[in-house]
């Protein structure tokens, strides 16, 4: 069992930046490939970003290629998602998201979310 609370999210100005951050519970944190997922408002929940257990690999959408970083602390039981040059489209509640097979659709836990708004 996974237990994932995200934290970071809030108001910006286009052009700005946020670090989410998705803490883990349980000890078997380091097994599981994290993703990055968000929802704006009227649209369906969309994929953003992923990376393996250990961190050696990652995949982006391209929306988002070059603006954001996913990267992961195992010893904190932490991934974080830093995004910059943020844009009023990258507004949204943003989900991270525990699966134990990199590269999979189907992820396992899930947290509650965080908001993101950015201002034009």
């Amino acid at each position: 069992q996974v237990q994932l609370i995200e934290s970071g999210g809030g108001l910006v100005q286009a052009g700005g930046s946020l670090r989410l951050s998705c803490a883990a519970s349980g000890r078997t944190f380091s097994s599981y490939a994290m993703g990055w997922f968000r929802r704006a408002p009227g649209k369906e929940r969309e994929f953003v970003a992923r990376i393996s257990s250990t961190g050696a690999r990652t995949f982006y959408i391209d929306s988002v290629k070059g603006r954001f970083t996913i990267s992961r602390d195992n010893a904190k039981n932490t991934v974080y998602m830093q995004m910059n040059s943020l844009k009023p489209e990258d507004t949204a509640v943003y989900y991270c998201a525990a699966t134990p097979f990199y590269g999979d659709s189907r992820y396992d836990y899930w947290g509650q979310g965080t908001q993101v708004t950015v201002s034009s």
